[in-house]
């Protein structure tokens, strides 16, 4: 190759490693998504989605083990702006969900502004540019003027930590989120280790496979009755023709979702009638007396996240399952050894013990001013202003951020709440030729502590149990304390007055087509 054409194919290949955008979004699911399809419809096109997989879809791409479900009903498990009519149930299977999202990929347009095998290995803010610059898988860097992430709580698989011997099994491990497929459990032993909401759905459809099921339970989790069904032809037609219809059906159910903040975080004694469902949802299905001993809770329902299934107490009840509640002591090369001494043969053992919800950002990835981790700044766990916004991390956004998460409703709602302050920011910052702003501290600092006054009295703090939602902290890091309009409201306004505000001392062009950032009503 000529001496020339190989400095040409060089420097082509260090434009395509350098980018610089004006927005950056992490992640595909419904957050990053979400965000980027109210950038399009603003006109805004500088703007790039890095993904670190093949394809959009987030947790609903990754998550894909037998039984997997969303546990919201579909009709409102989906963005407001995108109905779709032709859900098949009304608590939608996994591979729905995914390919709605890859549905709203095409009909928005979204496909050219996704850089996908781009997992992002640090994001560093750069004080004296006034811009994010973050590193990518393969070598590549990426300079933003705004970081959005998308990434959510549910992002990083969680094992157990501390059980004996558990590196020197020599039978088939998997997590829940990383199903093994090509694994046939079929005639095998296997250990499941926890019981939350994956495991509450692949646990019955693995029963009816396996030879035998020992399942490990640490705490036993509140269960009702999942009220799903079919939707009917007639709805399909009727969705079609009327959208209003859906639209009013949403409503619906969000509202009945919703009056369940009266039992979670105002009276707790309503939780009661909860409990009276789940007890005689266990009762009908489990009749022998140690087993329902062992998984009837001893604590306030609610208190963890509460569970919907008719098929996990039936498959409980089988001759082949066996529950374990006393814990392990040690696992071998190919069995595990329980408490009680008793040791058990076992091929493969499946994690279901969920994801670091508490602690969803990994030590050495984001750093703000100075160079600070943002694990360092969570040294007393994850806190943002409005979930949204962190002190000392300018021009960065979270969606599904700290205190974002919900017991009772679509996190729908809340993304798209999120991702309409986020406009309003980017509109003031376009309008007032800002380069960056900032939460201040002591603001940030009052919004958590009336979180915090909020959760103490809720039953995911006082109702006697320990769950996901708490950090090794003792603080709630994870649930919003009321109702999630009381959120959207709080959201519809980005305030200035409450971030440190730093004028650009020149205006980047924002490439845009037709830009309707600047003068929309905020």
């Amino acid at each position: 190759m000529p001496k020339t054409s190989a400095a040409k194919s060089g420097a082509a290949s260090a434009v395509r490693k350098e980018q610089s955008v004006r927005i950056a979004i992490v992640g595909t699911g419904f957050a990053g998504l979400g965000m980027a399809i109210r950038l399009k419809q603003a006109g805004v096109d500088d703007f790039l989605i890095l993904e670190k997989a093949g394809d959009v879809g987030g947790t609903w791409r990754d998550n894909h083990y037998p039984g997997c479900a969303c546990d919201v009903q579909s009709h409102l498990y989906s963005f407001s702006f995108a109905p779709n009519p032709e859900w098949s149930r009304m608590f939608s299977p996994q591979p729905e969900i995914w390919n709605y999202l890859r549905k709203c990929t095409e009909q928005f347009g979204l496909r050219p502004y996704i850089q996908f095998d781009s997992e992002v290995q640090s994001a560093q803010w750069d004080e004296k540019a006034g811009v994010w610059r973050v590193q990518l898988s393969g070598g590549r860097t990426l300079t933003a003027n705004v970081l959005i992430s998308g990434m959510g709580g549910l992002s990083r698989p969680a094992y157990p930590v501390g059980v004996k011997g558990l590196e020197k099994f020599q039978g088939k491990t998997f997590h829940s989120q990383d199903w093994d497929h090509d694994y046939d459990l079929k005639g095998k032993r296997v250990a499941v280790i926890g019981t939350g909401a994956s495991a509450i759905q692949f646990v019955p459809q693995i029963q009816k496979q396996v030879a035998r099921l020992d399942l490990y339970q640490r705490t036993p989790p509140w269960i009702l009755p999942k009220p799903d069904r079919k939707v009917s032809d007639f709805e399909h037609k009727l969705f079609k023709a009327v959208p209003l219809t859906q639209r009013l059906f949403r409503g619906a159910i969000y509202a009945m979702m919703e009056t369940r903040v009266l039992g979670f975080t105002i009276n707790p004694k309503i939780m009661n009638l909860v409990k009276r469902i789940a007890l005689r949802h266990i009762h009908h299905h489990i009749k022998d007396p140690e087993l329902r001993a062992k998984l009837t809770p001893d604590y306030t329902v609610g208190c963890k996240r509460v569970l919907i299934s008719d098929d996990y107490y039936p498959a409980l009840a089988k001759a082949n399952v066996e529950v374990i509640s006393s814990g392990i002591k040690e696992v071998r090369a190919n069995s595990i050894i329980g408490q009680d001494g008793t040791e058990r043969a076992v091929d493969a053992i499946i994690y279901g013990t969920g994801f670091h919800a508490t602690d969803p950002m990994p030590k050495g990835v984001l750093f703000g001013r100075g160079g600070r981790d943002i694990v360092d700044a969570w040294k007393d766990g994850p806190e943002a202003y409005k979930g949204t916004t962190v002190a000392g991390f300018p021009n960065l956004f979270l969606i599904v951020g700290p205190n974002t998460g919900l017991g009772h409703n679509s996190m729908v709602y809340m993304i798209e709440s999120q991702v309409n302050y986020v406009m309003d920011a980017l509109r003031k910052m376009e309008t007032r030729k800002l380069r960056s702003v900032d939460v201040k501290p002591d603001v940030q600092a009052r919004f958590n502590t009336k979180i915090q006054e909020q959760l103490s009295h809720a039953v995911w703090t006082a109702g006697g149990c320990k769950s996901w939602y708490l950090h090794p902290s003792g603080k709630n890091t994870s649930l919003w304390p009321g109702f999630t309009f009381s959120f959207r409201r709080q959201l519809k306004h980005f305030d200035l007055g409450d971030y440190l505000a730093e004028a650009a001392t020149e205006q980047k062009p924002v490439r845009a087509a037709k830009s309707k950032l600047v003068g929309e009503a905020a």
